[in-house]
């Protein structure tokens, strides 16, 4: 790292440190972050703290989330890649298509939906990901430029909610696979085992085992992430590709699945399944819209982030729904029925070998989708609602507890309650915020942030009392248009037939694109001139 007082005396403020004598000085056109005081640019455009410049005695501070230093962002593009294929390829995502097909899609008419939602959310994965490489910061430190210092918990608690009910989600159903997979390897029947709260014992204790591994791992910090990641993410590709070739090899084929017709064709039943199924497939992945800084502040450039994550989530994505409906089709084959769900599908291997592949693929899987997705950003949300008594470990841990209450075998039981209630509430809401986000950042800002000012009190991004009410009235405006016309069909879900309110009702088959497009367009015309000023100021 090159060190702030490597610059010649007699600089001007703003050089990038290492510059020539005589070199013109000053940030590039349309970059006002340089210029902040107790911050400088690096030639490579990032931004860091000089010397001394963090507030470390401030109440909204701690070492988890302190802007990285420029020496320790070396994630390159590699990195990022692999924690996209660690993280998509994991249960819940090859059963995408399964619920697809179940609303009555033929399977190019789900993979075509998966991989459209996907190009979709990449494009605020990697504006709100800018953030991470060039000033080093997590996700709820980045928010508190829009919502303010206090502001912040507001869309932090609600993406820690969220992560939290995925990790219940994720660890039951690796757990599901656990028992299901033991169930076929060890004597006797563990599935006829005595039942306790509704299901056998044993499968209680697979899913405390796996819930604890899990907060181990995690617990060794983010490095030893990254390092399962990388290794993580092609071992399960691999392990989808041998569970391909043993169906194609059983089936002599793919089997007759690739020639069934849609129940819902091309014309009039479709459209209205279709764009309710987008906005869920959206939502799938919008939760890491907002945190992904949590991730790309390793990043050691914006070239490594930008790659990364184009390579790595729409392609895989999508290869991996095109996965499932392969061996799916095969299963039809051999097997006289689809078999959808991966787990019940590697339970039918006929020996010990298989068998034991497809646990540890299994637990791999989920372990680094899981890991990465849920339990990251809640443990820096959490750390960022008191920083001086929550750290990164003790937020995983609380993560881990709640993902446990919430009992998440209830979210899951159903496709209409999973894509529809689940996937497209959460979308609706979090593209709210995505959409003060990005407008803060890329139109109010222009990509500059003050770094010291983000943990001062009674600084620039103190707004009243911590809040900026701009930010919290553009969030209330985006999720009310976004969700409150969310609906349910009669005796399959918790909404009103007609809707919360009915005459957003409409709306709500596109809560994601509705909650981000009209947060975005509050947030600015209510912070735009006074945010550019104040940023110049």
């Amino acid at each position: 790292m090159t060190d702030a007082l490597a610059t010649p005396p007699g600089t001007p403020p703003g050089t990038p440190p290492g510059t020539p004598p005589g070199t013109p000085s000053g940030p590039p056109p349309h970059s006002h972050a340089a210029t902040a005081p107790g911050q400088h640019l690096t030639p490579d455009g990032r931004v860091e703290l000089d010397p001394g410049a963090f507030p470390a005695d401030s109440p909204h501070a701690n070492e988890d989330l302190r802007p990285i230093p420029v020496a320790q962002r070396h994630w390159g593009t590699y990195n990022f890649t692999a924690l996209w294929i660690g993280m998509a390829h994991n249960i819940p995502s090859w059963t995408l298509a399964s619920g697809l097909v179940a609303l009555g899609m033929d399977w190019k008419q789900a993979v075509l939906t998966i991989a459209l939602a996907n190009i979709v959310v990449l494009l605020p994965m990697l504006l709100t990901g800018h953030a991470g490489p060039k000033y080093g910061i997590p996700f709820p430190v980045l928010a508190r430029a829009s919502f303010g210092l206090r502001g912040a918990n507001l869309p932090a608690l609600l993406r820690a909610a969220v992560a939290c009910g995925w990790f219940g989600i994720q660890t039951w159903i690796g757990g599901q696979g656990v028992f299901v997979l033991l169930d076929k390897l060890l004597p006797g029947s563990w599935a006829g085992a005595s039942h306790l709260g509704g299901q056998p014992w044993p499968l209680w204790v697979c899913f405390g085992i796996f819930w604890l591994l899990q907060l181990l791992i995690i617990h060794r910090g983010m490095e030893t992430l990254r390092r399962f990641e990388n290794w993580a993410g092609p071992f399960v590709f691999l392990g989808a590709l041998a569970l391909l070739v043993w169906m194609a090899d059983a089936a002599g084929g793919f089997g007759p699945l690739l020639d069934q017709p849609s129940q819902l064709g091309w014309g009039g039943d479709f459209w209205p399944v279709f764009f309710p199924a987008l906005m869920g497939m959206i939502g799938f992945w919008s939760t890491l819209s907002l945190n992904i800084p949590d991730f790309t502040r390793f990043g050691k450039g914006q070239r490594a982030q930008v790659w990364g994550q184009s390579l790595g989530l729409p392609t895989t994505m999508t290869a991996f729904a095109l996965l499932s409906v392969l061996v799916t089709s095969g299963s039809q084959a051999v097997y006289g029925e689809p078999v959808w769900e991966p787990v019940d599908l590697a339970a039918r291997a006929d020996n010990t070998f298989g068998l034991l592949f497809a646990l540890i693929t299994v637990l791999v899987a989920t372990i680094s989708a899981n890991l990465a997705a849920n339990v990251v950003s809640p443990a820096y949300d959490l750390a960022n609602l008191a920083p001086r008594f929550i750290s990164f470990r003790t937020g995983a841990l609380v993560t881990g507890v709640v993902g446990v209450l919430i009992m998440p075998w209830k979210l899951i039981a159903t496709p209409e309650l999973y894509i529809y209630t689940w996937l497209g509430v959460v979308g609706g809401l979090l593209g709210t915020v995505a959409g003060i986000l990005i407008a803060d950042y890329w139109l109010v800002r222009g990509t500059s942030l003050h770094l010291a000012e983000l943990y001062r009190r009674e600084g620039r991004y103190w707004y009243r009392g911590g809040w900026h009410p701009a930010a919290v009235l553009a969030f209330l405006v985006g999720g009310v248009l976004a969700v409150g016309g969310s609906h349910s069909a009669p005796g399959k879900g918790p909404f009103p037939e007609d809707g919360l309110i009915p005459f957003l009702e409409p709306l709500a088959d596109y809560g994601w694109a509705i909650g981000f497009a009209s947060s975005l367009l509050v947030y600015v015309v209510l912070a735009g001139r006074s945010g550019r000023r104040a940023e110049r100021g």
